[in-house]
C-alpha cells in the first residue's frame, strides 16, 4: 500500500489494461454513482469552463466533485476539447483526473482521464437505453462517428445481444469509413451503412445516439416515419433544436447541471421560461418513480450533461484495481512531511 504522501500516476495505456472487458462493472459503478448523488451523497459544483476568445470552439472544462461511501472520494476532472486536433489525426479531447484523500486531503492519484471520461459517459449513455428502450434491439444509429459513439456501441453490444445492425454519419466520410473498420473488430458480424446526412440516420431506427462537436442546434426537425417509438440519446447535448426538446420528454442526469452552457435544454429552458419539459432523471427511470411514454409512439431524449461524480466513482475504482494488481507509478513522498 502506498504511504499518506505517495502518489500513484496511471498512464491511458495502464487504465485502458484494468478496464479491458468491464463494461458491466463501469455501468454498476456509473449506476451506483448516479443513485448516491440523487440521494445527496454527493457534492457537485457546476462545472467552470474556460474558454478563449480567439477561438471559442476550444474550451477547457473543471468538474470537481465529491462522493461519499462506498467510494469516499473528491476530485477533478480537467478535460480540453480542441476539435481540431481531428484535422492533425490527433485525439480531440485529453484529460487528466486528480483523486484526493478524504483522510488527509492529499492527492492519492493523477490519471490520464479521457478514457475515463468515454467510458464513463459511455456507460451512462448504455444505462439510459437499458432503461428507455421498451425491447431489446436489434439496430442502433449513430451521430459521429469518434471516440464517445465507438465506446457507446461497446457498451450497447453487451446489453443488447441481438443488435447486428447499424446505421452511421459523420460529416468527415474519412472517419466514417474509419468507425466501420473499428466497430468490425470489436463484433465482426455486425452490419453497418453508412448513411448520407444525420436525418437518414434518424429516420432508419428507433435508438440513436449522438456524439458530435456539435455547438449550436443544426436538427431543426425529426423526421416522421412509423416506429413503435424512438428514443435519443443526445450525448453532445447541443445538437437539437429547443422546440423539438420542448415538443418532446426529456429525460437528464441532472436538471440543474444540465440547463447551463447554451445546451439543447438550456435553451429550451430560455424559451419556455420554464422546465416543465423535463420528465425526471434517469434515476427516476431506474427506480421507476415515473412513467414514460403515453403512446407507444413517442420520442424519448436523454441529455447528460456529465456529472463529475461518475469521474470520480470510476476513477476510485481504477485506483482500486491499480493497487490491487501493482499498476502504475509510485511517486514516493511527492508531499514533503
Amino acid at each position: 500500500m502506498p504511504q499518506k504522501s505517495d502518489i500513484i500516476i496511471l498512464k491511458q495505456q495502464e487504465i485502458e489494461s484494468l478496464l479491458n472487458k468491464q463494461e458491466n462493472k463501469i455501468m454498476d459503478v456509473v449506476q451506483q454513482a448516479y443513485e448516491l448523488h440523487s440521494q445527496g451523497k454527493s457534492v457537485l459544483p457546476h462545472s467552470s469552463f474556460l474558454t478563449f476568445p480567439d477561438n471559442l470552439s476550444n474550451r477547457i472544462i473543471a468538474l470537481p466533485a465529491y462522493l461519499g461511501e462506498p467510494f469516499n472520494v473528491a476530485g477533478i476532472k480537467w478535460i480540453a476539447s480542441f476539435p481540431a486536433n481531428i484535422e492533425r489525426d490527433i485525439a480531440r479531447a485529453s484529460a487528466v483526473l486528480i483523486l484526493n484523500s478524504m483522510e488527509t486531503g492529499h492527492p492519492l492519484s493523477i490519471m490520464e482521464s479521457s478514457i475515463i471520461s468515454a467510458k464513463r459517459t459511455a456507460a451512462s449513455a448504455a444505462l439510459a437505453a437499458k432503461n428507455l428502450v421498451n425491447e431489446d434491439v436489434i439496430e442502433a444509429g449513430f451521430i459521429g462517428c469518434g471516440l464517445i459513439n465507438l465506446e457507446i456501441f461497446r457498451f450497447l453490444s453487451t446489453i443488447f445481444q441481438s443488435l447486428k445492425t447499424l446505421t452511421i454519419f459523420d460529416k468527415q466520410p474519412e472517419r466514417a469509413t474509419a468507425f466501420v473498420s473499428k466497430v468490425q473488430d470489436i463484433a465482426p458480424s455486425c452490419h453497418l451503412k453508412v448513411a448520407t446526412s444525420a436525418e437518414q440516420v434518424l429516420e432508419s431506427t428507433p435508438l440513436i445516439s449522438l456524439a458530435t462537436t456539435a455547438a449550436t442546434p443544426y436538427i431543426y426537425e425529426l423526421p416522421t416515419v412509423q416506429l413503435d417509438s424512438r428514443t435519443i440519446l443526445l450525448i453532445s447535448l447541443r445538437d437539437i433544436s429547443p422546440q423539438i426538446i420542448s415538443t418532446n420528454i426529456n429525460i437528464v442526469d441532472d436538471p440543474d447541471h444540465v440547463c447551463r452552457a447554451n445546451t439543447s435544454i438550456h435553451l429550451a429552458q430560455q424559451q419556455e421560461g420554464n422546465t416543465d419539459f423535463i420528465k425526471g432523471t434517469l434515476v427516476d427511470v431506474i427506480q421507476k418513480r415515473i412513467s414514460l411514454r403515453e403512446k407507444s409512439n413517442d420520442t424519448v431524449i436523454f441529455s447528460p450533461f456529465g456529472l463529475g461524480v461518475l469521474d470520480v466513482a470510476l476513477g476510485k475504482f481504477i485506483y482500486d484495481l491499480a493497487l490491487n494488481n501493482n499498476l502504475g507509478t509510485k511517486i514516493e513522498s511527492f508531499i514533503s512531511d
